[in-house]
């Protein structure tokens, strides 16, 4: 059998173009845990209201998966990512209004659009991604993709510490800084969609088309073309394991800050240049699972990881100093393969439902709008013992890693 490639010559400026919006979403996912604790300061709101920007942006998945979903499998990849990206605009350029009103709820329903257009390129790119190539290395392209994500999310935190709490702002209630934040983030929104409408779309392989080859592994072929979208029981697995894969994470994002804050005794601006660091362990996370996704099974490196995880938040919530911090950090590193990993293994073998499939992976993120709620409840007496709650999460992504990820036919 030929060695599958991992990017074909004719789909590289595809492949660095969509890989750019990885990198534009993972800052501004990344910003969103900064506003967490800024609003808490500047507009007066409690650990578990700030969760509420969390419902917002993962909110958004929810409504706006489908939608894109349907949009992406009517109109194709390029018209996907323009949506997107027209969304996202609209929704960062709110913040404007939203500052100049002084509005929590205003500056939620910004980044509710924000979300949905977060949502859409979600839904886009990750099959946009896969799709670039060979099957059998699918997982590594989505996870090389990711790895530019997590870039964005280690400038994320440095750049929005400097505008808001940086240069005299730690204790200001002046939204001026958030206003000239999104305003030049905007910008950069905007000149990426002049540029994807002049992207040249090198053809697809049309999942809904025959194959050329017998071997499910080098197509995406559905082994049971019979069956309906949800008895695939291993795409429904994924949706729950990345439900719970995303509250895990939305919750252990959105109150690092106040970890570092509370627990360590560090600034604002100090534990949010720290989140830089905790994405940074993401990125590195990524690059070593890539490397190992070599020689280790995805599903099985990414059970091995959930354990790793679900170790790391025991430590997180003994509030032991530095000991705890680093598990802290730790938990980026073990989260870094999960999305896209569950992702990839989702859609295996869907044929016709690819696209469909992933928009209902894609909604599976709202796990990201109700538990940062839930751990905002505990945090309001100890942030610390908050982290009991994602063990549950990492259970059930061990869970579909170890066993409840096999196709069957």
């Amino acid at each position: 059998m030929q060695k599958a490639a991992f990017i074909e010559k004719k789909y590289i400026v595809n492949f660095i173009f969509v890989t750019s919006l990885f990198l534009m979403w993972g800052v501004l996912h990344a910003m969103s845990d900064v506003l967490n604790k800024y609003f808490q300061g500047a507009l007066n709101v409690s650990k578990s209201q700030s969760g509420l920007i969390q419902l917002s942006v993962f909110g958004a998945y929810f409504i706006m998966s489908i939608p894109a979903g349907y949009f992406l499998k009517k109109f194709g990849y390029k018209p996907g990512v323009l949506l997107g990206l027209a969304l996202f605009a609209t929704g960062i350029f709110m913040f404007v209004p939203a500052a100049n009103a002084a509005s929590f709820n205003f500056f939620r329903i910004a980044l509710f659009v924000m979300g949905c257009g977060m949502a859409t390129l979600e839904t886009v790119a990750h099959p946009f991604s896969a799709a670039l190539g060979d099957q059998r290395t699918s997982d590594l392209r989505v996870n090389f993709s990711q790895m530019f994500n997590a870039i964005g999310a280690i400038c994320g935190p440095l750049i929005a510490a400097w505008f808001l709490f940086g240069n005299g702002n730690a204790n200001s209630t002046d939204l001026s800084s958030v206003k000239s934040l999104y305003i030049g983030i905007g910008a950069v929104i905007i000149l990426l969609f002049i540029a994807f409408l002049f992207l040249r779309v090198q053809p697809l392989n049309d999942p809904h088309a025959a194959a050329k080859t017998d071997d499910p592994e080098a197509v995406n072929i559905d082994l049971a073309p019979s069956k309906k979208l949800y008895q695939h029981k291993h795409f429904v697995w994924a949706v729950a394991a990345q439900f719970f894969n995303v509250a895990a994470q939305g919750g252990t994002w959105a109150f690092f800050i106040n970890y570092g804050h509370e627990v360590m005794g560090f600034s604002n601006q100090t534990a949010s240049n720290y989140m830089s660091i905790f994405m940074l362990m993401m990125a590195l996370g990524r690059v070593v699972g890539t490397f190992l996704m070599k020689f280790i099974a995805p599903n099985k490196l990414l059970a091995a990881f959930a354990m790793g995880s679900i170790i790391m938040c025991l430590i997180v919530a003994q509030a032991w100093g530095w000991t705890s911090y680093i598990a802290l950090m730790m938990i980026n590193f073990f989260f870094s393969i999960m999305f896209p990993t569950i992702f990839s293994l989702g859609l295996k073998n869907l044929g016709g439902h690819t696209q469909q499939g992933s928009s209902f992976i894609s909604m599976g993120v709202v796990g990201g709008a109700f538990f940062p709620l839930l751990m905002g409840q505990i945090a309001n007496h100890d942030v610390a013992k908050a982290y009991y709650l994602p063990i549950i999460c990492y259970a059930v992504i061990f869970l579909f890693g170890y066993k409840l990820y096999k196709v069957k036919h």
